[in-house]
């Protein structure tokens, strides 16, 4: 069913009519005209009439208060009820393309207030929302959500749609970074998107693709100032309250007290070392050293998920730097990374750039993502991020294997190089005939599939004799090592290697 956003089809042809260049190109020809056929009498009468048919026509086809919309008072933009009908009707209206939607708002809009008073925000609200309205077509809607939030209805494209309304996000950031002049001051705004599109929507209308774009512009804010998120039906709700304040986990990200712990990983057949996992430990100055479930949840409620991915990054390419200039082999180091952190559309050129600073190559650098995030299938960016991560040459792990539900078919979607068996698995499998038969089909899949395996969580000798046996090429758990500072590293690396060497008979040399 169409839905109606003015005045009627009659009227706007009327009103169109009466105001198009072609009417008003013929009105001095029928003067002209005139004055032939009657003279000056025909001429006065002429000069009356016309434009007395243009007040007439513009009575007639006047827009009437039913047909109008209600505006926002200060942008004098449309509100929610227009953006919501007229992304209905790109569902519902033949006539209608189908909509994405994007939903904008303005980082820390309420503290201009609280800066420059009302009046200053007020201005800068409504040059924004002309801004926006500049920047977009005239089949587009741009509508008020909210103080400096802004929605947009936009055409679905035949293209790529997800690279398209990317570029669009980037250019309404752009747009609103522009510095802004206030009086003596010069203001430099940010602006967090979250956007959605059709196929994407929990439900063929309206008011659930709005949802869904203000849904993902929730976590773009969680992810931090000026960041941009598409939706996708796995987004995590917001973390419950902490103990932790926001102003202390960002002390404590700023002054070294997120640090990496080391967990190696080893080769069952030869015993070497193939790689360290980095696990974050908060080093807090009063109360000692704190295990991450502690503190994630605060830090996921904070915002701060991506600062702490980027505080890891670099800590562990640090590592990587030193363990080189000391002549220790570690091949690979790990690091988790969480739906959050892969829907950054952004998060590909980060890290490309901070192994070229560090000069490390990105076959070091091995990204551990849960088996849930790409059990999804469905966000577009997370699967964009992983396989340009890949292609650059990055290893990608598959953590927690068997507890996500993901199907072949994702995991044949991004390029693998391992897949982590959950310890749920893993325990007791030297005693549970189930736990080997789980364990052998999960390896008897990754051989056909040409993917590695390592078994994480492995506390003892029985299970770790008991993986090799089976055929798993990688462990890693207490039965290897517990994770350790990275001073200690260094020591348990030389004493691994000498007994390895002499378990395996492995020359020096090699």
């Amino acid at each position: 069913m169409a839905v109606r956003f003015g005045p009627s089809p009659a009227k706007s042809a009327v009103r169109h009519l009466l105001t198009s260049p072609q009417f008003t190109a013929i009105l001095p020809a029928a003067l002209l005209l005139a004055f032939w056929a009657g003279g000056e009498k025909a001429l006065v009468i002429s000069a009356i009439v016309f434009p007395g048919l243009f007040a007439l026509g513009g009575m007639l086809t006047r827009t009437s208060s039913k047909d109008r919309w209600p505006e926002d008072p200060v942008t004098g933009l449309p509100l929610r009820e227009r953006l919501v009908k007229m992304l209905d009707a790109g569902f519902h209206d033949p006539d209608m393309k189908e909509k994405c939607c994007l939903a904008v708002e303005v980082d820390a809009f309420p503290q201009l207030a609280e800066h420059y008073g009302l009046d200053a925000q007020d201005k800068i609200e409504a040059q924004l929302g002309e801004t926006l309205r500049s920047m977009l077509r005239a089949t587009d809607l741009i509508c008020s959500l909210g103080r400096g939030r802004f929605g947009i209805a936009i055409d679905r494209t035949t293209r790529a749609d997800l690279e398209v309304v990317l570029q669009i996000s980037t250019r309404l950031q752009s747009a609103i970074s522009t510095p802004i002049e206030l009086d003596e001051t010069r203001l430099h705004l940010t602006a967090s998107v979250g956007f959605a599109l059709p196929r994407r929507a929990p439900e063929a209308t309206g008011e659930s693709l709005l949802q869904a774009a203000e849904s993902a512009l929730q976590n773009a804010q969680v992810a931090g100032p000026g960041s941009i998120r598409a939706f996708s039906n796995g987004m995590a709700p917001r973390a419950a309250p902490s103990e932790h304040s926001e102003a202390e986990l960002s002390e404590a990200l700023e002054t070294g007290q997120m640090i990496p712990w080391f967990q190696p990983q080893v080769c069952l057949r030869t015993g070497r070392l193939t790689g360290m996992e980095a696990l974050v430990r908060w080093n807090h100055p009063d109360l000692g050293l704190i295990a991450p479930a502690a503190f994630l949840p605060a830090l996921t409620q904070a915002g701060l998920l991506e600062r702490l991915s980027e505080v890891m990054l670099y800590e562990c390419l640090t590592s990587i730097c030193k363990w080189d200039q000391l002549g220790l082999e570690v091949p690979s180091v790990s690091l988790n990374m969480t739906a959050e952190e892969l829907s950054n559309p952004k998060l590909f050129e980060k890290i490309r750039w901070d192994l070229d600073r560090f000069d490390v190559s990105p076959e070091r650098l091995t990204l551990e993502i849960l088996e849930s995030v790409i059990a999804q299938g469905e966000d577009d960016v997370i699967a964009r991020n992983i396989n340009a991560l890949a292609r650059m040459g990055c290893n990608i792990d598959l953590d927690d294997f068997g507890t996500g539900h993901a199907s072949i078919a994702h995991i044949r979607r991004f390029n693998l190089n391992r897949i982590k068996i959950d310890r749920s698995f893993v325990t007791h499998v030297d005693t549970d005939k189930n736990q080997q038969n789980m364990i052998s089909a999960i390896l008897t899949m990754a051989r056909q599939l040409e993917i590695g395996v390592l078994a994480e969580g492995v506390e003892t000798h029985g299970e770790y004799t008991k993986l090799g046996e089976l055929g798993c090429t990688d462990v890693q758990g207490y039965a290897v090592a517990k994770p350790m500072p990275m001073d200690a590293t260094s020591l348990w690396i030389k004493n691994h290697r000498s007994t390895s060497d002499r378990i395996h008979h492995i020359p020096k040399h090699a």
